[in-house]
Parts: structure tokens; C-alpha cells; sequence
């Protein structure tokens, strides 16, 4: 009989998306629970992985009345189900999760930090979430930061101790499908008719922003940057590629006005496949203010994309500065645009660096890697 391993993300978009293939992958070795937010992604995970799913509503928000009522389904449901691992993700998944997993006595319990939203917040609101972020190292067994720079801000940070956090592999939550993220899946024609449809030239050179459309991925910083830029360089472009979340963390106003009246930035919303987007760009450029490890990085690398990143854990760990890309100071207008603009400037070094970004990510960060390093860790509490 095959032990049970059940993995929490607070949303099933989550649960589809960050974890994809890994579950089918692990359901080989262990009997696989997906556990999420109810929600047609849910459904999509049964389809897609050929995993059990089981649906507990959870907030991203701090709800505690709410929260506290996702910890007794938890519970139960743990009880139930007896899981030998119970592996979770997202903030609010591994507090309500690894707390009803140590009352329901579950022997392994593992937490992935994949980014700590706590780092941008001050004052009284830090303080408790510094107080959340270490109950729920405490109601763990192990601790699985997904970046080398993310383990030292926890330790820092005096969330936990050493002894409690490992780095698997090179990083990452999921690596990367590197036969998927590959530009030449994405024909000539596809690339031109995309081209046609967003009204980019053959001249333009092309930069690309991919996530979340939000204050903490330094849209601000980006769109002031390209404003100045696109001023001097009118055959320049900026696709920014993701959804908004003006409820949650807003862009500025002066942030909006210049996306609504500069027709060189092209914003083109959520896109099932970014892989067109990525292929008929030049450069992403991603400056954000926090990871974990961020995937779009690997992915725009995979697909033979020079980056420019913000200097923080995740980005500077995948990109080396002037090999496959630029690094920048977080938060930095004017660094931002000397970037962007060496870019334009060095076609050469922009081929060189090309040169040095899919390999690097299939060395190092390829899925089925990343997957067995995880198996590894799971077996070793067999032994």
C-alpha cells in the first residue's frame, strides 16, 4: 500500500499551475491528494494530473474567522485520510495547513516558501505577519525555501533555525519544461500574425514584462523607465503580459495614465500561452521587488530571452550578470532605463547573451531534475 502525500495551495489556480506535472510525476511513487480553494481549476487538476482533489475554502487575505474554519476541515479531513506527507504552498496554505497537519499528528510536514510578500510591509502589520510566518515554520518539520537567497532572509529574518530549512536542487518550486518553452514551437507565420495583431514592426525591438500587473513587480519603475526610453526610441515597444490586481496592490495613477496614453506600451492582459508573446520579443525585463523564484525568468531564459532583473533572491541566482542578462537595482528608474537602453545599443552583447540562456536553465533547472530532488527528500523519511 502506497503512503499518501497531499499538497495544499490556497487557490486551485495554484494547485494547476505552480505544481504542474509534478503531481502526475509523484502519484507513481505515492498516492497523490491535490488539496485547493474550490474553483474549475480544481477540476482541471483531476483531468490533468490523475490525482484526487479536495476542495477547503481559503483566503489569501487574513480572514480569522475563516481561517480558522479551513484548519478544522483540514483537520478532519487529515484524520481521515492518515497522509504520511502533507507539502504545502502559498502563504495562507502552509499557516492553516501545517497547523492542522501537526494537530492531526501527520509525521512530515513540509512548507515551500516561494516568495515572502511580509518583506514590502511595515510597521504593526509586519509584526504579526513576522508572527504568522514563524508559527508556521514552528508547525512544520522541514522548511523548503525555493531560492539559495530565500533561505538567507529567513535565517536573517530568525523565522526558524538552520537545521529546519533546505534548498532542493538549484532552486525552484517545479523547474521548468524545457520541450515546452522552446521558440522554436512557435512558427514564423504565428509570430507575424501576432506582430500584425499588436501593430509591432520587424524594426522594433521588443521588451516584455510577464506576471502579475502590480505595484510589487515594479510595474511603476518599469512603464517611468520605458516612458523616458520610448521618448528617444520610437521604434521601441513594451508588452506588459498579465492580469491586473487593483484591489490587492494598485499601480500609481501617473503609472495608469502613462500605460493608457503611451501607444508604445501594449498591454495585453492574461494569456493562456505566453510563448507567442515571448518569441517575438527582444528582452523581458522583470524589476521586481521580491521572489522566490520566479518562473517567468526561467521560462523567457528557456526561451533564448536575455533578462533584466532586480537584484533581489530568485532573479540573481538564474541570471549572471552580463552572461544572460542585466541586473539592476530594485526599485531604480534610471538604472532600469540604462539597462533597456544597452539593450538597444549592443545588439552583439544581446546575441552573446542569447547564447548563454537556454543551456544555463536545461543544466540547471530542467523539471525532471527538480522533480527527483523532491522524491529524494520524500524517501529519505521512509529510510
Amino acid at each position: 500500500m502506497r503512503h499518501k502525500l497531499i499538497r495544499i495551495t490556497t487557490v486551485p489556480s495554484s494547485l494547476r499551475t505552480l505544481l504542474k506535472g509534478q503531481h502526475r510525476f509523484m502519484n507513481k511513487h505515492y498516492e497523490v491528494i491535490g488539496i485547493a480553494a474550490d474553483g474549475d481549476p480544481l477540476k482541471e487538476v483531476i483531468q490533468n494530473e490523475g490525482i484526487k482533489t479536495h476542495a477547503v475554502e481559503m483566503t489569501r487575505t487574513i480572514t480569522p474567522i475563516k481561517d480558522l474554519k479551513a484548519v478544522f476541515q483540514l483537520y478532519k479531513f487529515f484524520k481521515k485520510e492518515q497522509p504520511f506527507i502533507v507539502h504545502t504552498h502559498t502563504p495562507k496554505a502552509g499557516t492553516v495547513g501545517m497547523l492542522a497537519a501537526k494537530l492531526a499528528g501527520v509525521p512530515h510536514r513540509l512548507h515551500t516558501i516561494a516568495g515572502l510578500p511580509l518583506l514590502e510591509i511595515t510597521g504593526n502589520k509586519r509584526k504579526l505577519l513576522n508572527i504568522v510566518e514563524k508559527f508556521t515554520y514552528k508547525c512544520s518539520t522541514l522548511v523548503l525555501p525555493n531560492s539559495f537567497g530565500l533561505e538567507r532572509i529567513i535565517l536573517e529574518e530568525k523565522f526558524t533555525t538552520s537545521k529546519k530549512v533546505k534548498v532542493i536542487g538549484n532552486g525552484s518550486s517545479n523547474g521548468i519544461d524545457t520541450k515546452h518553452y522552446d521558440t522554436a514551437l512557435v512558427s514564423e507565420v504565428k509570430q507575424q500574425e501576432l506582430k500584425n495583431k499588436l501593430e509591432i514592426t520587424n524594426n522594433d525591438i521588443v521588451f516584455i514584462f510577464i506576471g502579475r500587473i502590480v505595484k510589487d513587480k515594479g510595474i511603476n519603475e518599469l512603464v517611468s523607465a520605458f516612458n523616458s526610453l520610448s521618448k528617444r526610441h520610437l521604434n521601441s515597444k513594451l508588452l506588459l503580459v498579465g492580469s491586473r490586481e487593483n484591489h490587492l496592490d494598485p499601480l500609481s495613477p501617473e503609472t495608469e495614465q502613462i500605460i493608457k496614453d503611451n501607444n508604445q506600451i501594449i498591454a495585453t492582459g492574461v494569456q493562456k500561452d505566453i510563448r507567442p508573446y515571448v518569441s517575438i520579443s527582444h528582452v523581458l525585463a522583470f524589476p521586481s521587488y521580491r521572489e522566490g523564484f520566479p518562473n517567468v525568468v526561467l521560462q523567457a531564459s528557456c526561451m533564448e530571452l536575455p533578462c533584466i532583473v532586480s537584484n533581489i533572491n530568485g532573479c540573481n541566482e538564474i541570471i549572471e550578470h552580463d552572461v544572460n542578462g542585466l541586473i539592476v537595482p530594485v526599485k531604480n528608474d534610471s538604472a532600469l532605463e540604462a539597462a533597456m537602453q544597452f539593450m538597444i545599443d549592443n545588439p552583439e552583447k544581446r546575441i552573446a547573451m542569447i547564447k548563454n540562456s537556454r543551456s544555463r536553465i536545461i543544466e540547471r533547472y530542467k523539471q525532471e531534475f527538480v522533480w527527483n530532488e523532491i522524491l529524494k527528500l520524500y524517501k529519505t523519511f521512509e529510510s
